[in-house]
């Protein structure tokens, strides 16, 4: 599919316009947000495109919305069912040994990040984190950057812990366990930097709040062991059936639709927590996207790339490139387009990226959409933690897990 040549420029100014708005994230006067730019960008590409509304539709990436939106019915399920704040309460628990809390909070949070939506895991873990820290006369902005970033480093585990990772295993045809098993090296050596960075550059002291400005941290919804088990049960059964041929999106609608049979979560519970600003947002661009692709650029790109003597397609180039871009615009929006001009069908190169567009989302406070959730959630409780701050860890961090990144992907023959 090529739109015509007379549309390309027009194709470009869109594009390009689009791309900004997501790095700059507002229009003073306006309350739009990165996923309005996306849905704007959007429309302006059905508009001056070309494009007949077939060939708009074809660019979104279906396979990836579904799998998306089942992963987000049965973590909604989850959550409604108690099992988050369940969790959540061994970890304050462990607040006697700062340290030991610390690496538990680690592991916690990578674990659940890699096999539930990993932005969930911020938003419920944030608070509880924060008041039990708080209330023990301990600063929590290092421990909730620690968070942040072991969510954002755990969701590469596998390739259903973020979203960028799921579009990236569908176009690239990963296999789940192989992905894994690849995987699970960087991911490891990352959380281990994220213990020991957070130790070394940890300012011990009190916080700069009051034990009686913050919220309540009671859990939001009871435990129901019944539901918490039936959840936890339907999704060990549908990662087993990833190791099978049966395509992932089908097999986690199907868990989602014995999730909408329930006898005791309402059909609008269970959608109202679907994060629907997430698949607007993807949506919209894989049409920004495709539009930009079906005009040549993105190969034109790659070309010039090339001929300056920059393969991207290596993995110490991939990394760098991933970087830069995630720190710009944010990571989501960095896969969809990377996953247009790199070549996602090697295997390496759909691994490096996986692995690296979730560990540069810890560079700074916005290449996340987890870390702002968790930096919004913090806001709540009366604790802020400044762009600096969250860079002062996050930096280190992302250097640290890229750096292993690039060393395993040599290693491994990248």
């Amino acid at each position: 599919m090529t739109a015509p040549t007379d549309h390309g420029p027009a194709v470009l100014v869109i594009f390009i316009l689009t791309y900004v708005g997501l790095a700059v994230g507002r229009i003073p006067g306006l309350k739009l947000n990165r996923t309005g730019f996306a849905v704007l960008g959007a429309i302006a590409m059905m508009i001056f495109s070309g494009n007949t509304p077939e060939q708009i539709s074809a660019m979104v990436n279906w396979p990836t919305m579904l799998l998306l939106f089942g992963f987000f019915v049965l973590s909604a399920q989850l959550r409604l069912s108690g099992f988050y704040d369940w969790v959540a309460k061994p970890i304050s628990d462990r607040l006697g040994a700062p340290t030991h809390f610390l690496a538990f909070l680690i592991l916690v949070t990578a674990g659940l990040s890699a096999f539930l939506n990993h932005d969930v895991v911020c938003l419920v873990l944030t608070p509880v984190v924060a008041s039990a820290l708080i209330k023990r006369d301990i600063d929590p902005v290092p421990f909730l950057v620690a968070l942040a970033a072991a969510s954002n480093i755990g969701a590469a585990a596998t390739l259903v812990g973020n979203a960028q990772d799921m579009l990236i295993g569908t176009v690239a045809g990963l296999g789940f366990a192989r992905y894994t098993l690849w995987s699970i090296v960087p991911v490891l050596g990352g959380l281990v930097a994220t213990y020991a960075l957070t130790r070394l550059l940890r300012r011990p002291g009190p916080p700069l709040i009051s034990k009686d400005d913050i919220e309540s941290d009671g859990p939001e919804y009871p435990l129901d062991r019944y539901h918490m088990v039936k959840g936890l049960v339907v999704l060990a059964i549908a990662f087993g059936l990833f190791f099978t041929p049966l395509p992932r999106e089908i097999v986690v609608l199907v868990a989602a639709g014995i999730h909408l049979l329930s006898s005791k979560f309402k059909t609008e519970q269970l959608l109202g927590l679907v994060d629907w600003q997430v698949l607007v947002l993807f949506g919209a661009l894989f049409v920004v996207g495709g539009s930009f692709q079906a005009t040549g650029y993105g190969n034109l790109l790659v070309e010039r790339m090339a001929g300056l003597g920059f393969d991207p397609s290596k993995p110490f180039n991939e990394t760098a490139l991933t970087t830069v871009l995630s720190v710009l615009i944010n990571n989501a929006p960095a896969v969809v387009l990377l996953v247009k001009i790199l070549p996602v069908s090697q295997s390496a190169v759909a691994y490096v990226l996986a692995n690296a567009n979730s560990f540069a989302g810890n560079v700074i406070m916005t290449a996340s959409v987890a870390n702002l959730i968790v930096v919004q959630q913090a806001k709540r409780q009366g604790i802020i933690i400044s762009f600096g701050a969250f860079a002062r860890l996050g930096l280190p961090i992302a250097a640290a897990s890229l750096g292993l990144l690039v060393a395993w992907a040599w290693a491994m023959g990248g």
